[in-house]
């Protein structure tokens, strides 16, 4: 039964005093009490109240928080718009898909649920999009989730050295393959301050930097590894006000980004993915622009094809 603290906060609106409220039953583990909460918030919205913001926030919290049972209900309502993260991504930071694998439906936020526990290093026995972790692939940055915050650092660069750029770049069309790049940062820019530039060139990676306009650059090599780190760090982030997308996401989007460079069919076997990866040329550059925000500035060549493209991608709070 609902409390006269918690019944006046809901009929002022007091968002504050409601979040208080949750703190408090998710340190007391009240989580049916939560649940109840929930179904009072979304009542009160029906009369005009806007609360729809706590009612989201508990999704959150006991996603985070609660026993598999009643996270795995709060996944199965399907997309969140509202919360630090896809909660696919939040339940399977705190849970082992073997807690959460009884209570799931099956609808698709099964399988990114064991697609984001995969990418933590977890074996499971269940069909999603991708193979597990491959000897080639890095240890991907995840996510860590609180209670009101949510960390997602960046993977360290290696130290920067001057280079001088190639200068008159011969670029063609490749549609394609500056498509599966700009996708990585498609948050970054369609739903928050970021913008992008993409290049394909024949030659080397220089001169796919060159092409975006650079006439010298800070530049590090990147391994195999380091780039696909690199690059699902970025697709999984919203930069500074877009949507998170997920660190499953971002690793998936990062395979495609190889399998389309190197023109594989799709799905691509790993191997095949692996092996593309692993003959590629990766390089970081900084254009010596201002720090600060979300940076990926790529650039990547196939011997193979003759062929480089670059990518330059920045967003930043405000």
């Amino acid at each position: 039964m609902t409390d006269v603290r918690t019944l006046g906060a809901l009929e002022s609106s007091d968002t504050d005093e409601l979040l208080r409220i949750v703190d408090g039953h998710c340190k007391a583990r009240d989580w049916d009490v939560l649940e109840e909460l929930r179904l009072r918030c979304q009542e009160a919205v029906t009369r005009g109240k806007q609360l729809w913001g706590v009612d989201e926030h508990i999704r959150y919290r006991l996603a985070l928080e609660a026993p598999a049972a009643q996270a795995a209900k709060v996944l199965d309502e399907g997309r969140a718009r509202f919360t630090l993260g896809p909660l696919p991504e939040v339940a399977a930071s705190t849970k082992t898909w073997r807690e959460l694998a009884p209570y799931m439906g099956h609808g698709p936020e099964r399988r990114t649920v064991v697609a984001e526990r995969v990418i933590r290093g977890e074996v499971v026995d269940e069909e999603f999009d991708l193979p597990g972790l491959q000897e080639w692939e890095p240890k991907y940055a995840v996510a860590t989730y609180k209670s009101h915050e949510v960390e997602t650092p960046q993977p360290k660069l290696p130290g920067l050295t001057i280079a001088e750029l190639p200068q008159d770049p011969k670029i063609f069309e490749d549609p394609d393959s500056e498509a599966a790049l700009t996708d990585l940062v498609e948050p970054w820019v369609d739903q928050s301050n970021g913008r992008s530039q993409t290049t394909s060139v024949e030659g080397d990676v220089l001169a796919a930097v060159s092409a975006l306009g650079l006439r010298g650059a800070l530049i590090a090599e990147l391994s195999p590894q380091q780039a696909m780190a690199q690059m699902a760090w970025a697709a999984a982030s919203g930069g500074a006000h877009g949507e998170r997308r997920g660190a499953a996401a971002g690793r998936y989007l990062a395979w495609w980004v190889v399998s389309t460079l190197a023109d594989l069919d799709w799905p691509s076997p790993a191997r095949a993915v692996g092996e593309a990866c692993q003959r590629m040329k990766w390089l970081w550059f900084d254009d010596s622009s201002p720090e600060g925000g979300w940076a990926l500035r790529i650039a990547v060549s196939d011997p193979d094809l003759g062929l480089a493209w670059a990518l330059s991608a920045t967003d930043v709070a405000d």
